[in-house]
């Protein structure tokens, strides 16, 4: 009888002579890999919690769970952000159990201890039983909590790196999606909420794929241009994929092009969004307003996704559960300026496109979800190919360069492999335009 072999699984396969890079299958279906994760990804890293506008009055909150951790992230009564885990710390129950609410106290529904939105013990049913002596203890909070232009975030590493460091160079491409307000841009209430039955990785994969848009969203596309719509080809291919460090990166179109998808805006909402950008070079410069008006598609590594289309911007988190299932968060991030109809309208094509039941996300679930099916023969087809672009001196936002950057920096964490990042010319001058600040005395530079 055969023995299993006892050698170790090679994930990743970079073959920088042929070129081909190749993910082995076992990555998405092995429990083992799955812990891996947690205990080398997101237990290690920075993770997207929420955004500070969801938090809009004093004793606000909201309850997350991040990294399979349940948790409280809350405005306290002076009005400072904080997240604290949603865990009694007498014997464990969760003190909030909804989704949001607004309240000065939280109070456990198990033994009645009672607590601020500072964290601060403030009642305990019959205290006095406890002694003189006893320490009351506050919640218990990350070790790390932290936040860029709005966007928090937790650690539960005490020696994670700074948060400005671990973003690396994605921070210009959360920048050019800020910048779009000059009174800060805002996370609308409301909520998408699904699940899918298939590896988390791939949906971080499908967020920053062009190469499927066409195929995979035939029928959205049929809708739009029987709209009256006419997709430029040219803008369609106008796009590349950059890398941005720590694993994190994106799809960025050229100027022009984050109008491309989604039914077209009537003539006076278009104008509106078209004014605004107008109104920016002012501030921060045509070359890097320009750039604005492309579209985007981001990930910041291991699983958060911030996607900028004519729809508005979407802030995606996707949440491991077992290694054949996810569920993802998402919410609508937008210039609060905005006038109603332009409003109305890029809402009206995001719930058409991202939407749980509108004619994009459940197309990738579906593709998704029969991928998983197949990865149940991983053992006779064991490797997936994501070799596309490799040869091209800049890849195109349709190529994969995206994925094999995150896959590298997976691998680097969960099993110990440092492979070198590729070479590519850089990216043309409209891709990198700067941003210019006001001088003093309101002046442009």
């Amino acid at each position: 009888m055969t023995q299993p072999s006892s050698r170790p699984v090679r994930y990743i396969d970079d073959d920088r002579d042929l070129p081909r890079f190749r993910v082995n299958r076992a990555a998405m279906v092995d429990p083992d890999v799955f812990a891996r994760e947690q205990e080398r990804i997101f237990d290690k890293v920075w993770l997207y919690v929420g955004h500070e506008t969801e938090l809009t009055k004093p004793n606000d909150f909201k309850t997350r769970t991040v990294a399979g951790r349940p948790l409280i992230f809350a405005r306290d009564r002076r009005g400072v952000v904080q997240v604290w885990v949603n865990s009694c710390p007498h014997r464990g129950a969760m003190i909030c159990r909804e989704p949001a609410g607004n309240a000065r106290f939280m109070t456990c529904f198990y033994h009645g201890w009672s607590f601020d939105t500072s964290g601060r013990l403030v009642s305990v049913p019959g205290d006095t039983a406890y002694g003189p002596d006893f320490v009351r203890p506050g919640l218990a909070a990350p070790p790390q909590v932290d936040s860029y232009r709005g966007f928090v975030f937790v650690s539960f590493n005490p020696d994670v790196e700074p948060l400005a460091d671990y973003l690396a160079e994605a921070t210009e491409f959360i920048d050019l999606v800020c910048d779009q307000s000059e009174s800060g841009m805002q996370v609308l209430e409301g909520t998408h909420e699904y699940s899918v039955k298939a590896n988390w990785k791939l949906l971080v994969e499908n967020s920053y794929d062009g190469y499927h848009a066409v195929s995979t969203h035939q029928r959205y596309f049929e809708m739009v241009m029987a709209s009256g719509a006419e997709l430029d080809a040219t803008a369609l291919g106008d796009s590349i994929g950059v890398a941005l460090g720590n694993g994190h990166a994106a799809s960025v179109g050229g100027p022009n092009t984050g109008g491309m998808f989604g039914r077209p805006l009537s003539a006076a909402a278009q104008a509106e969004r078209q004014g605004r950008f107008e109104s920016l070079r002012g501030r921060h410069g045509a070359a890097w307003v320009d750039r604005m008006t492309g579209a985007r598609n981001l990930v910041i590594f291991p699983n958060l996704v911030i996607i900028d289309l004519v729809m508005g911007v979407v802030i995606r988190k996707i949440d491991p559960v077992r290694p054949d299932y996810m569920e993802v968060t998402a919410w609508e991030l937008v210039p609060p300026e905005e006038g109603a109809e332009l409003r109305k309208q890029r809402l009206d094509n995001f719930l058409t496109f991202w939407g749980p039941g509108g004619l994009a996300s459940p197309d990738d679930v579906e593709a998704l979800e029969t991928c998983q099916r197949s990865f149940a023969a991983h053992r006779e087809l064991p490797w997936s190919d994501v070799s596309r672009g490799m040869v091209s001196a800049v890849p195109l936002g349709s190529d994969e360069l995206q994925m094999r950057t995150w896959w590298r920096r997976w691998n680097e964490l969960v099993n110990d492999e440092v492979l070198p990042p590729e070479p590519h010319d850089p990216p043309g001058d409209r891709f990198r335009g700067e941003r210019l600040e006001l001088q003093d005395q309101g002046t442009s530079v």
